[in-house]
């Protein structure tokens, strides 16, 4: 089980759109020095929407190349489509990844049997782990727990993200799924709290700009160090909140760009974030230290 302080990992582009492996590649070393349990690449974070199939692969390929098997890969491969899904998921399995996210297919708001289809559509056509991804804010539909439970229940699927950021759901997948099921916040203002009540992590956006004092925050929430926990987190509350003042990752490729680590580069329909909010994320940096 992989457990942590796993980053949402940014996809760092030039600022005519182009892929920028450079800056790919020191993002993972600066990772991987700072503590960070594991990446997450070509997800929501990483602009996943917006890359052609190629660029998905490539950007998958570099990462694992690049990390070299010292901390966990985990790609993104959900889509509104079983069977691209499946073609994804077995792409990121042949490339070498240690596991996959599948967010719940969007905008075509499959029911609960669909989602349960869907997903065990891919879990019986890829030997690959599977960590299933709940983000009813962008996909909308919820991945119920009940459901989840149905699926735990299938070998390769091994865990989920669950962002809607509600506390409850931690505890009622636990019950419903058992001890071996893992659980990862996707929702950085409520990840302490849901570790403490038993998540094994959280897959954070706040981890690309603060990738060791997310780790110290994770590790003490895990061995239940809610004092230690809550001490790092007071101070990470404003950018977790800072971060998603527009819409992820337009702040958080912003923030990076302020502190040197990545070019300015983002892709339509997305756009650089807004002249007006910028004081905001500049002022909670300096707060920081980070600039």
């Amino acid at each position: 089980m992989i457990t942590g302080s796993l980053v949402a990992l940014v996809t760092p582009m030039h600022e005519n759109g182009e892929l920028d492996w450079e800056r790919l590649y020191n993002l993972i070393e600066h990772h991987i020095d700072q503590g960070t349990s594991g990446l997450v690449v070509a997800g929501t974070t990483g602009e996943s929407a917006t890359l052609t199939v190629e660029e998905h692969r490539e950007l998958i390929h570099k990462a694992v190349d690049q990390v070299a098997g010292r901390i966990p890969v985990i790609a993104g491969a959900g889509t509104h489509s079983t069977q691209e899904t499946v073609h994804l998921a077995a792409e990121a399995k042949m490339l070498g990844v240690d596991a996959c996210l599948l967010v719940t297919p969007y905008y075509n708001k499959p029911t609960q049997q669909g989602l349960y289809r869907h997903f065990k559509t891919v879990a019986d056509a890829v030997a690959i782990p599977q960590i299933l991804y709940n983000v009813p804010g962008r996909t909308a539909v919820d991945l119920l727990p009940e459901t989840v439970a149905r699926l735990a229940t299938l070998e390769n699927i091994v865990g989920i993200k669950e962002a809607t950021g509600l506390l409850e759901r931690g505890p009622q997948i636990r019950t419903l799924c058992g001890e071996n099921f893992a659980i990862y916040s996707g929702d950085d203002a409520t990840g302490m709290e849901l570790m403490l009540q038993g998540a094994n992590g959280v897959i954070s956006v706040t981890n690309n700009v603060v990738p060791k004092l997310m780790h110290e925050l994770c590790t003490k929430a895990l061995a239940g160090d809610r004092a230690g926990a809550e001490e790092i987190n007071n101070r990470l509350h404003d950018l977790h909140q800072k971060l998603f003042i527009q819409s992820n990752p337009i702040p958080v490729k912003w923030a990076l760009q302020e502190m040197g680590l990545i070019n300015s580069g983002i892709r339509l329909p997305l756009t650089p974030l807004s002249a007006s909010c910028q004081s905001e994320i500049r002022q909670t940096l300096i707060q920081l230290g980070l600039v």
